[in-house]
């Protein structure tokens, strides 16, 4: 203890600027708490409430949340829930700062790197909502950083597999990343192997490269695939469907009516009853096609999820993608470009856009039939009402903090690129690291994966302002990484270019006097 007391004066000096951005972030978060009582709502909020009361796979959204949801039940407090929610906030931007420093990256670009997660106040506000994107983003960023922890053991693997699959089973969005660490640890794997091969050979030893690349990919892909086989069978099993949801056929149909023409597609006629005769220009936003009653596919018998349905959706779907290549990829690139824009336009319509920030009125109650069955579901959760309490002047305070201190898509873009343009500054330099020192780098997974997270909605449904939230942190630490890496690099030229400079006189005086 005396050893503590010693000790934590200088690592506070040390660690002072990201002590100060975190406590700013935690106060930020306390006003929230206390002026917006006891939580903000989304329409999605009452779909997962009711899955919390009664387990059940969901057609729409698979049950991570839900179960998240129901681990707090016992205390009737959505409050609570979504206090627990900022302390996720606030550990994820812990974790991007810590990763920096122990793969070698520079204090200032780690403190950096935590700034938007911590002090964004629309990733404060997406805490306080009660849906999905706040564990989920925290249970990516936590793989990410695990990941990049070297040595990365078998056991490292197994809980990276447990997170990726938690996350896929939060969001599902998460399925196809499973994909791209299997590819990162394979990678990882066969450098390794190579490694202690040339160990081994120096020492006349043999090694099994295969062992060596299995005993890191296969923990990863039983501990992350398992998990989501067996919410796929508790799936069918209610269902009679194979899938973690329902719905991918639907929404993506929704996407494609973005530039569907059926005139191109020449469907036949049991696809022909979901054309829209008007123009693309002509037509609402896409999730429009999923909720309105006006929507061809909402006006088909029974429910819009039902196997049928979605079965017909998606065969559409993917006729439109096959018939127009050109324009599903124009499209796509326009949703993805969303994500990049300098202001905030009102995007995808007012309503889903005021939902991502504070209210100065109390909101309006759900309209829609399954928002009106989630409420009473969540007035037995809850034990009390579920009205929103404003509390002046907090809550005005963090209306006027949000209309100054966020994240501009702008902004995004370029810490998007501020690793390939270290990288290409690196190879053109083709400077050397320094013998001995280990350099900061493993930008790639998190870069990777933050691209991932901002093309998927864009090509399979369509932009929405928090589906790119959880894409800032792994930005910032891909970013950082790279401009850490990057520095390290200039000074290791630095010092070589001195040690010549000095050694040359020294060469040249002792060939004289030879």
């Amino acid at each position: 203890m005396a050893w503590a007391r010693e000790d934590l004066p200088g690592w506070a000096r040390r660690h002072r600027w990201f002590l100060g951005v975190l406590g700013l972030g935690t106060l930020l978060r306390l006003v929230t708490v206390l002026g917006y009582r006891p939580a903000l709502w989304f329409p999605d909020s009452y779909t997962y409430v009711v899955t919390a009361m009664r387990p059940r796979p969901d057609l729409v959204r698979p049950a991570g949340y839900s179960m998240f949801l129901r681990l707090f039940e016992a205390f009737h407090s959505f409050a609570l829930v979504v206090t627990v929610q900022h302390v996720l906030g606030l550990l994820t931007g812990v974790m991007v700062y810590v990763t920096v420093l122990r793969r070698g990256g520079r204090a200032w670009a780690a403190v950096l790197a935590c700034v938007p997660v911590l002090l964004d106040a629309y990733q404060i506000e997406l805490e306080h909502l009660l849906v999905s994107d706040s564990l989920f983003t925290f249970l990516l960023v936590a793989a990410v950083c695990l990941a990049m922890r070297r040595p990365l053991t078998a056991r490292a693997s197994t809980a990276l597999g447990l997170l990726l699959a938690a996350a896929t089973l939060t969001r599902t969005i998460g399925l196809p990343l499973i994909a791209v660490f299997a590819l990162f640890l394979l990678a990882y794997g066969m450098r390794r192997a190579g490694a202690a091969t040339e160990t081994m050979q120096e020492s006349k030893g043999t090694v099994r490269p295969g062992r060596v690349v299995a005993a890191v990919v296969l923990p990863f892909l039983v501990t992350a695939l398992v998990p989501v086989a067996a919410y796929a069978g508790w799936f069918y099993a209610t269902h009679q469907r194979f899938g973690i949801i329902g719905s991918n056929g639907v929404f993506l149909y929704a996407r494609t009516m973005s530039f569907a023409d059926c005139a191109v597609m020449d469907p036949p006629a049991d696809l022909a009853v979901l054309c829209d005769p008007r123009p693309p220009a002509a037509r609402p936003v896409s999730q429009e096609y999923i909720w309105d009653a006006a929507s061809p596919l909402v006006r088909l018998p029974g429910i819009t999820f039902t196997k049928e349905t979605d079965t017909l959706a998606g065969r559409f779907a993917s006729l439109a993608i096959r018939s127009q290549p050109l324009d599903y990829l124009r499209t796509t690139l326009i949703e993805l470009g969303r994500s990049f824009t300098p202001g905030r336009p009102v995007y995808p319509d007012a309503d889903t856009y005021g939902y991502y920030r504070f209210p100065a009125t109390v909101p309006p109650p759900p309209g829609r039939y399954p928002a009106l069955v989630g409420k009473e579901f969540a007035r037995r959760y809850e034990q009390g009402p579920l009205t929103v309490r404003i509390a002046e002047p907090l809550a005005g305070w963090m209306r006027g903090y949000q209309r100054v201190a966020w994240l501009p898509g702008a902004a995004l873009l370029a810490v998007l690129l501020v690793p390939p343009a270290a990288w290409a500054a690196r190879r053109m330099t083709a400077a050397r690291r320094a013998p001995g020192k280990p350099a900061p780098g493993g930008w790639r997974l998190g870069w990777t994966t933050a691209w991932a997270l901002l093309l998927v909605p864009a090509a399979t449904a369509q932009f929405d302002y928090r589906y790119t939230l959880p894409a800032v942190p792994l930005a910032c630490l891909a970013a950082a990484l790279a401009v850490s890496q990057s520095a390290t690099h200039a000074a290791t030229r630095t010092a070589i270019q001195t040690a010549t400079r000095a050694a040359a006189p020294v060469s040249e005086g002792r060939h004289e006097g030879a």
